[in-house]
Parts: C-alpha cells; structure tokens; sequence
C-alpha cells in the first residue's frame, strides 16, 4: 500500500495515480530493493537527468511493504566527497554496503611503439575490434596518443569497483532465507542473469528497476520466463535532482502557448 512519506511526494503522486497503481501491482507482499550505484550513475547521460538518493528513499519509504533497500557503492579511500556520499546514504536509511574502489593505471607511452603497431591499443579496445581496424586508424590512434605524451601524459588512471557477486549472492540468501517474495534489482548489467533466473525458477518475482536502452539482451531473454521491467523514467518527478524538476518547470512555463 502507498502512504506517501512527505507532502511534496503526495503532490506528486495526485498526478501520477497510474504509475503508483502499476507499482503497488508489480510490488508484491515483501519487496527488497537491490542499488547497484555503479551501474546506476551512468544512467543520467541517458536520460538527461540525475537521481537523487534521498527523494528516492523517501519515495521508496512511500511503500509500506518494501522492508530493504540495500544500496551498493564503491568508496574512494581517503577522497572527501566519497566518504561524505557515504554518509550520506547512510543518513538516507539505505542498508549501505561499499568497499574500496580500485584505482588502475595503464600507461599510455608511445615513445617506443612504431607508428603501426596496435599493442598500445590492444589495453583499451577488444581485439575482436582491434582486428577490423584500418593501418590508416590504428596509425592515428597512436599519434594521438603521442600529442598526450608532448603534454606530459604518459599514464591514465581507471576505477573499479563491482558488486556483482555480492549482490547476487544477496539476493540468494534472502531467497534461501524465505524473507523475501519480490526482489527489485536497479541495474541492467548481464552479469546478474544467473542469480535472477534462479530466483525466476524458484518461483519468486523478479523486476528490473531500469530504462530502455540500459538493460542487457541477456536480461531481456528473461522476460519470457517472469522478469518483468518498470521504467524509471515513469517515476522521475519522484526521484530525480529538485533543480532539474524546476529548471524543466521553468522551461515548460516559458513555452509559446497555441
């Protein structure tokens, strides 16, 4: 049953009743939410806007039978803004689980490569692609990367954290445990096919909190067999940026008017 949490969500929510009936339909008896951050995040270059932590929680508080909302994030040891996200997503009332995220660095010198040669690209592009690449290109690329080294780069760095695994073997045990009957997982990645098609074979219903175009073609062979797929895009008045709903207000108030 939806109660909403604040004021501002049963505004929203008077306008939206179609969407919070489709909710409370997909969220049977105990709902846990599973936030894969990683996998989140990027998602605002495609929608064009941003989600907001705390205006979600509040909205998945909204829903008096989701009992877990696990949230998931790397943490950049030692870095001011990733302890105080971390904080903070702690003070929003998410079970919190993070580890350390890797920081890798390739070098990127192309001082002693020949001009042809592809084994400096051979770190970043998958040599399936790598193959089918032009000398024409390849030399480019490694000119390009020559400029870097006038600039002084010779070495990039690249960060990691995954929580595949954990929040796989998550979902299990809450399934094995009998504690949960709709696992909720925010993520498109296909890495989570194997934990989600148990959960399908086990009986138990299974929905992606995701958006077209950020939901993997191994996850989409699962609708078949019960995985269902809600939108976020349906519910972004509820959970985006506040200054990106009033910029979008303001824009839609200066319109022409027909």
């Amino acid at each position: 049953m939806f109660a909403p949490k604040t004021s501002k969500i049963a505004g929203i929510a008077a306008g939206h009743e179609k969407v919070i009936t489709e909710l409370e339909n997909l969220l049977y008896a105990r709902v846990a939410m599973y936030i894969d951050s990683a996998n989140i995040r990027p998602w605002s270059q495609f929608l064009g806007w941003h989600i907001d932590n705390k205006r979600m929680k509040q909205f998945l508080d909204s829903f008096d039978n989701i009992v877990g909302c696990k949230f998931y994030q790397g943490i950049l040891e030692g870095d001011k803004k990733s302890e105080s996200e971390k904080e903070e997503i702690k003070r929003c009332g998410y079970t919190l689980r993070t580890k350390p995220v890797k920081i890798m660095r390739f070098s990127v010198d192309a001082s002693s490569i020949p001009i042809d040669s592809p084994i400096l690209l051979d770190k970043f592009i998958r040599r399936s692609l790598l193959r089918k690449l032009s000398g024409e290109t390849i030399e480019y690329l490694n000119s390009r990367f020559t400029e870097m080294n006038k600039l002084g780069t010779t070495m990039i760095e690249d960060r990691k954290c995954n929580f595949d695994v954990e929040i796989g073997i998550d979902m299990l045990l809450d399934n094995e445990r009998q504690s949960i009957d709709t696992f909720v997982l925010w993520s498109g990645d296909s890495d989570f096919y194997d934990p989600l098609r148990q959960l399908l074979q086990n009986g138990k219903n299974a929905i992606l909190f995701a958006t077209t175009g950020q939901v993997s073609k191994e996850l989409n062979d699962l609708r078949p067999f019960g995985l269902r797929i809600f939108d976020i895009r349906k519910i972004r008045e509820f959970i985006c940026w506040n200054r990106e709903l009033i910029s979008k207000r303001d824009v839609s108030s200066d319109a022409p008017k027909h």
